[in-house]
């Protein structure tokens, strides 16, 4: 008789649960390979010219590196006529209908309290397994109900297997015949528990960061050679991490439906040393819900006990920051970029905040009621934070109420108070602000750029190469089109802020110099068209001054404008001093270019009266960079207008 019989004929069941579940949970990972190669079948069926994967090392982690059938069943899949068919389909839906029946065992047949229903759909597969099999190949229906994962579709044999999984962590729990360090173990070796103890120690770390959010429940036991370690990190049913450690290597395989979150929990583990081996994701019509999954298992080699307990350490002090992360991240999404708001939940996972704390406090409606309650001209429902503040302060911004709520939550303070938290930290984002300077300090950098280039044209003369001049107007007129675009963003955050309207009526003066500029860098490459062949001495050394003191004057203009940013509302005296004093070196430029645009004018006619076309060129490029100093005149009235409603002094 064999052991297992004896101890049933005795009425101990009961003993024979650990052994159950250790079994069950083995039947689960195959269960999950062979619905896994049965989709990557369906995808080498559907694109017959793709490379199939090497599984492996998957086959061998599983305890099947002897069944050579699997592999073949996968290469000889193809379509015909809607029906998959391939090679092996009875060995594969005798191997589904056997682990279903060994995994299922100690959740429907030990006696213990479990869903009823689990036992009807169990044996409801079991029956649909064995029709299944009198058919030659799978209708796309039948690989449907297999291996979808979408509920409101119906039930499916992917489902099953994850709801008895469910119910295998929860009996794990109550079978375990030792509680270590909050872990349920049994069957562990005397070397089994520091490895045990350095997971549980990261775990706890951070644990209490999912606040109310169930999960991180661990289980332990050893299986041969190999020490198992589980984690449930919470109720979604992909969401079951299974932990390796044989010898001195530690294993964790993982898959998710999001790849977002699946790439953010694979970076936390590559910067504890950790490498990947990762499955590509596919989508096939029928499968899945047509939602891609992402599959890759983690390795981590140790030179010694110390780094092997670090690295277990480690991973368990990060499973608490992939909870509820795609909800964060969507929700996040309201006021930042995709990419934004990951490197949000990025970093606050590095400083172990995280973001669970920030949905509980309420997540965007803590945010939004905060724009609301500040500044309801600013701010309308539905607004992008960015857009309003600008992306660096945007993210500041969120990622300081991150810390917040986590913190204040973790102090037991109430919510009331993290909401007042939040209004006062915008409030003073608000009174900080400087995004409009930013838009206007990189329109004046253009600008700069194109006066620069028009001086170094002009000094340069006759002397330069002809693809040295074409270079220098192609980048003019690249320099006056993305100051264009800064333009017209403007223009748009005027139409739905009017606080923007000033700075839109800055731009456009500022924008008339750019133009001006650009205009000023052509007309000096159309001297140099043949047969003109540029300007007499006299003449070009007389515009170079006048090009020159031009660049002055807009350097003083970058100058201004980084010094109206930091103008604060008690009107700082050495600020505004210099402010001042910047304003009137400018006032001085344009003085200055008026009388060097006259000088140019009678040096081009004293060299240029026999030259008609070279006259009128010269007496234009003189002209229009006269015209940039009088618009750049313009725009420095306007800023100083600006300013001075800054600091609510009247004009």
């Amino acid at each position: 008789m064999r052991k297992e019989q004896a101890v049933a004929s005795l009425g101990q069941q009961s003993l024979l649960l650990p052994a159950w579940v250790k079994a069950a949970l083995a039947a689960n990972d195959r269960l999950k390979l062979y619905l896994t190669l049965l989709q990557s079948a369906a995808q080498h069926a559907a694109a017959p010219d793709t490379a199939v994967p090497d599984w492996g090392r998957e086959l061998a982690h599983a305890g099947l590196q002897d069944a050579a059938w699997l592999p073949e069943l996968v290469k000889s899949a193809y379509f015909d006529d809607g029906r998959m068919v391939m090679r092996h389909q009875d060995k594969l839906l005798a191997a589904l209908a056997a682990d279903l029946a060994t995994m299922a065992r100690p959740v429907c047949d030990s006696g213990r309290a479990s869903p009823p229903e689990l036992a009807a759909r169990r044996d409801s597969w079991l029956q649909r397994l064995r029709e299944l099999d009198t058919d030659e190949g799978l209708e796309r229906a039948a690989l449907a109900q297999l291996t979808h994962g979408d509920r409101k579709v119906g039930d499916s044999l992917h489902l099953l297997v994850m709801d008895l999984h469910q119910q295998l962590n929860a009996m794990a729990s109550e079978i375990a015949t030792e509680d270590l360090d909050g872990a349920h173990v049994w069957q562990i070796d005397k070397q089994d528990r520091p490895l045990v103890s350095a997971f549980m120690r990261g775990l706890h770390r951070t644990a209490p960061l999912k606040f109310s959010h169930p999960g991180l429940d661990t289980a332990v036991t050893r299986d041969g050679a190999r020490l198992l370690i589980q984690n449930d990190i919470g109720t979604n049913d992909v969401h079951v991490l299974v932990m390796t450690v044989e010898g001195m290597e530690l294993r964790l395989t993982y898959s998710d439906l999001h790849t977002g979150r699946f790439n953010f929990f694979r970076g936390m583990l590559e910067a504890l040393g950790f490498t990947w081996t990762v499955s590509e994701p596919r989508t096939v019509e029928g499968l899945n819900a047509g939602k891609p999954y992402v599959l890759g298992e983690a390795r981590f080699q140790a030179d010694s006990m110390q780094a092997l307990e670090n690295a277990l350490e480690g991973v368990a002090s990060r499973i608490v920051f992939v909870i509820d992360w795609n909800r964060a991240r969507k929700r996040l999404q309201n006021f930042v970029s995709k990419a934004q708001a990951q490197q949000l939940l990025a970093k606050a996972a590095q400083e172990e905040w995280g973001h669970v704390g920030w949905l509980e406090a309420g997540g965007e409606r803590l945010v939004f009621h905060a724009m609301q309650a500040v500044d309801g001209d600013a701010f309308r429902i539905g607004d992008r934070l960015d857009e309003i503040l600008g992306e660096a302060a945007a993210a500041e911004y969120l990622l300081e109420l991150l810390r917040i709520a986590s913190t204040m939550l973790r102090q037991q303070q109430p919510m009331a108070l993290i909401a007042d938290e939040a209004r006062m930290l915008l409030a003073r984002v608000l009174r900080q602000r400087s995004f409009e300077f930013d838009l206007l300090a990189e329109h004046a950098a253009y600008t700069h750029a194109i006066a620069l280039g028009l001086c170094e044209a002009i000094e340069s003369g006759a002397g330069a190469e002809a693809a040295a001049r074409t270079d220098l107007a192609a980048r003019a007129k690249y320099w006056e089109r993305q100051a264009d675009h800064l333009l017209m963003d403007a223009r748009q955050r005027a139409e739905r802020h009017g606080r923007w309207q000033p700075v839109v009526e800055l731009l456009e003066k500022s924008d008339d110099v750019a133009d001006a500029l650009e205009e000023a860098m052509f007309v000096h490459s159309m001297l140099f068209v043949a047969p003109l062949g540029g300007l007499p001495a006299a003449v070009n050394e007389v515009l170079t001054n006048l090009a020159d003191t031009t660049l002055a004057a807009i350097q003083d203009q970058v100058k201004a404008v980084e010094i109206a940013r930091h103008v604060s509302d008690r009107g700082d005296p050495i600020d505004s001093e210099q402010f001042l004093q910047t304003l009137w070196r400018m006032l001085r430029a344009e003085r200055m270019c008026d009388q060097l645009a006259r000088e140019a004018r009678v040096a081009i006619v004293g060299a240029l009266h026999a030259a008609p076309v070279s006259l009128q060129l010269a007496t234009e490029l003189a002209g229009t960079m006269e015209k940039a100093t009088d618009s750049l005149l313009a725009a420095g009235y306007a800023l100083r207008q600006m300013v001075l409603t800054k600091t609510e002094v009247a004009s």
